[in-house]
């Protein structure tokens, strides 16, 4: 059987504004309905001897990773909290040991989560060709057949392309080359793109990855005896977890052995890695413009507006990439899309945090926007999913008016329980025990008025929580 290892962690720091280090690129809808780990996990339909996922991500993403599994309805998929950064190679040992409780010997695909595939049948070919491979006994890795001379992924040189679309074995993993270097792989015709995707039986993997990097495994065993389930997820052990190697899995693994060989892949992968990809991925009009969201351009050519709540307004401008958030605006020439990160930078010496979340943030019960603030003041807008409720909590320092502008509220206030419904209002003096939740079935919304000399979200004393958070 096929169990998919799908890895979550990454932050997608080159598309910022919109991916935020508490909402990364992979929980993103950046093309379509569904957001970028869901369309990982609807690819894979069709695929014979499927098993669930096994998902693995930072513990800071658990609920909404939980509510997008719950939306493809995947109830049973396995969530292994990582509760600091590792790289690769920790991630895929763990997944692999919690894969044998689910079957001795199981076969893993393992994938990114931020990863945009367009065609899915070729890639479903390549998925059963690499199986095959698996279960001769190799580890697979998927190499994309490059299209230009690509300077920003790492390659795989193989032996010479047999063309009958089958594995080859693996000469050599290369870094990411200068232009003239990547030139000469194109031309070569050897050389595949790094995707950072494989497949393998995972009693192989384990094997193999104990005998080149044992620490890896020692730890991932460790990280793994002292785990914790909490709700629906899997907390491993923290000290023991932090203890393992900061290593990917190909400086890990698949550098080293000699067991490795690649299913040539050619299905119009990408990684989506900066808003450049983005841009070429999207749909252009006959100028090469892409306009996402609320925009108006007079003669512009080859640029990214991309605009989440306001108008954009571009007049004769080229090469640009226009990312508009509620709190943020970056305007960049295509050719610096790889060094958006360096922006992170000057945002984190600076003790801003537009690199941490948006200005809405979620939470396992919803999501609250900022709406407007100053001095001893700060408006609300609250969504609360049906079902969805607060903590119930106290603060020291503001009084809150609730004003319910859609469904109907459950508040607790003190000893006093009450329904609000819409066009309502309350009030909750400071000091005093509240909750609020949602008992309708459709989104309960309220504007929140906070008033008092400090309103910071560290004065919220929580005494119950649903959702396990202290």
């Amino acid at each position: 059987m096929i169990i998919p290892v799908i890895l979550a962690g990454g932050s997608g720091t080159r598309l910022w504004p919109l991916s935020r280090q508490h909402y990364p690129k992979q929980l993103l809808k950046l093309f379509g309905n569904y957001t970028m780990l869901q369309q990982t996990i609807l690819r894979l339909s069709g695929l014979p001897e499927l098993l669930s996922p096994i998902v693995v991500c930072n513990q800071e993403h658990r609920f909404m990773v939980a509510e997008q599994m719950q939306e493809l309805g995947i109830a049973d998929a396995k969530i292994i909290l990582e509760p600091v950064g590792r790289n690769t190679a920790p991630a895929l040992a763990l997944a692999a040991m919690y894969a044998q409780e689910v079957e001795q010997s199981p076969t893993l695909l393992v994938l990114s989560a931020d990863h945009m595939i367009r065609d899915v049948a070729a890639f479903q070919t390549a998925v059963d060709v690499a199986v095959r491979a698996s279960r001769a006994g190799h580890l697979v890795t998927f190499g994309v057949t490059p299209t230009h001379p690509e300077t920003g992924y790492g390659y795989i040189k193989t032996q010479a392309h047999n063309g009958q679309g089958d594995y080859l074995p693996v000469q050599q993993f290369v870094e990411k080359p200068d232009f003239i270097t990547a030139q000469s792989y194109l031309a070569a015709g050897c050389y595949f793109w790094n995707s950072g995707m494989f497949v393998f039986q995972a009693d192989i993997f384990l094997q193999e990855l104990a005998v080149q990097t044992p620490d890896v495994v020692v730890t991932a065993e460790q990280a793994k005896t002292w785990a914790t389930r909490d709700l629906d997820f899997i907390r491993v052990d923290r000290e023991s977890f932090a203890a393992a190697p900061n290593i990917s899995i190909d400086y890990a693994l698949m550098e080293k052995s000699a067991n490795v060989v690649c299913v040539p892949l050619d299905a119009g992968w990408s990684d989506v890695g900066d808003w450049k990809s983005y841009w070429e991925l999207s749909d252009k009009d006959s100028a090469g413009n892409s306009f996402i969201g609320d925009s108006l351009d007079v003669g512009s050519t080859n640029t990214l507006v991309f605009s989440q709540d306001k108008l954009v307004a571009t007049l004769g401008v080229d090469n640009l990439m226009i990312i508009n958030t509620p709190d943020a605006v970056m305007v960049a020439h295509k050719s610096q899309a790889q060094q958006v990160k360096s922006l992170i930078g000057k945002i984190e010496k600076l003790k801003r945090t537009e690199h941490l979340q948006h200005r809405e943030i979620y939470r396992p019960w919803g999501c609250y926007d900022v709406v407007d603030n100053g001095e001893r003041y700060q408006v609300n807008r609250i969504r609360v999913k049906p079902g969805g409720s607060l903590s119930l909590q106290l603060h020291h320092h503001r009084a809150e008016h609730w004003i319910v502008v859609k469904g109907t509220a459950l508040v607790q206030r003190g000893e006093d329980t009450m329904l609000l419904s819409e066009n309502e209002s309350t009030y909750i003096p400071v000091g005093v025990q509240h909750r609020l939740s949602n008992p309708g079935k459709i989104p309960l919304e309220i504007v929140e008025v906070q008033s008092g000399p400090y309103l910071e979200q560290d004065d919220v004393i929580r005494f119950e929580d649903s959702y396990g958070r202290s």
